[in-house]
C-alpha cells in the first residue's frame, strides 16, 4: 500500500494566531509538504466543508496529497485523497466502505494491540502511533511512548505479521528521527513545529533530510 503517495513526512495542519489553516497548509506546500492533513477541531460542519474545499484546491495546485481528519463524508463531498481516522471516530472499516478502495485511510494507535488490530482489518494503508512525547497539540494525550515504547510496539508488530507504514507522532522533532527510523518508524507526522514556524522552509528541509537521509 505504500504506491498511494504516503511521503515520509506527514504534515498536519494547526491554525495560528496569524495564519489560517489554509494558509499555513499553502505555506508549507510551498516549501516542500507533499502529504497534507487538515486537522479542524470545533468548528461548524459547514466551516469544516469550505475549509477543506479551499484546502482541496491548494493541494491540487502544489500537486500534494490531501488527507481530512474525522470527517469521512466531507471528505468524500470534496475528493480528498483519503481521511485520518481516530480511536472515537467511524471505524476503518466504514470509511473504506464510504471512499473505495482507492482512498487513502489512515488510523490512530497508541498500543501494540492497536496497531495489531487495525493491521487485521486489512483496510487500513497507515498508522499514526503516539505519542513519541508530550505535544500541547492533542487533548486527552495517551500515555507517552518514547523510543523504548516505540521499539517494543514495532518489534512485536512485525514479528506479527504488521505491514502497515507506521508514522511516530507528538513532539517529533528532526534530531528524533536517526533513532526512529532505525528501529523501524515508516515516517514521523509533524505539526506545531512547522505550523507555528517562521522559516518553515528551514524546517521543512530539516526535516526532509533527515527522514530520506536515514531511510
Amino acid at each position: 500500500m505504500y504506491e498511494k503517495k504516503l511521503n515520509r513526512l506527514h504534515f498536519i495542519s494547526q491554525e495560528t494566531a496569524t495564519e489560517s489553516h489554509e494558509e499555513v497548509i499553502a505555506s508549507a506546500c510551498a516549501e516542500g509538504v507533499s502529504l497534507v492533513q487538515l486537522r479542524i477541531k470545533n468548528k461548524p460542519i459547514v466551516e469544516v466543508l469550505a475549509i477543506a474545499k479551499r484546502v482541496k484546491l491548494i493541494c491540487t495546485q502544489y500537486n500534494a496529497t490531501f488527507i481530512l481528519n474525522d470527517h469521512v463524508a466531507i471528505a468524500k463531498e470534496v475528493g480528498a485523497d483519503g481521511v485520518h481516522i481516530g480511536k472515537s471516530d467511524i471505524t476503518p472499516k466504514e470509511a473504506r466502505q464510504l471512499l473505495g478502495e482507492h482512498a487513502i485511510v489512515g488510523a490512530t494507535a497508541n498500543t501494540l494491540e492497536d496497531v495489531l488490530h487495525l493491521n487485521a482489518l486489512g483496510v487500513v494503508d497507515y498508522v499514526g502511533l503516539g505519542p513519541y512525547r508530550f505535544t500541547p497539540t492533542k487533548e486527552k494525550l495517551s500515555p507517552i511512548l518514547g523510543v523504548e515504547g516505540y521499539q517494543t510496539i514495532l518489534k512485536t508488530s512485525y514479528a506479527e505479521g504488521c505491514s502497515l507504514p507506521i508514522y511516530a507522532i507528538g513532539g517529533i522533532t528532526p534530531e528524533d528521527i536517526p533513532s526512529l527510523l532505525r528501529i523501524g518508524v515508516y515516517g514521523v507526522a509533524v505539526s506545531g513545529l512547522i505550523s507555528h514556524s517562521n522559516s518553515k522552509k528551514s524546517v521543512i528541509e530539516q526535516f526532509k533530510n533527515q527522514l530520506y537521509h536515514y531511510a
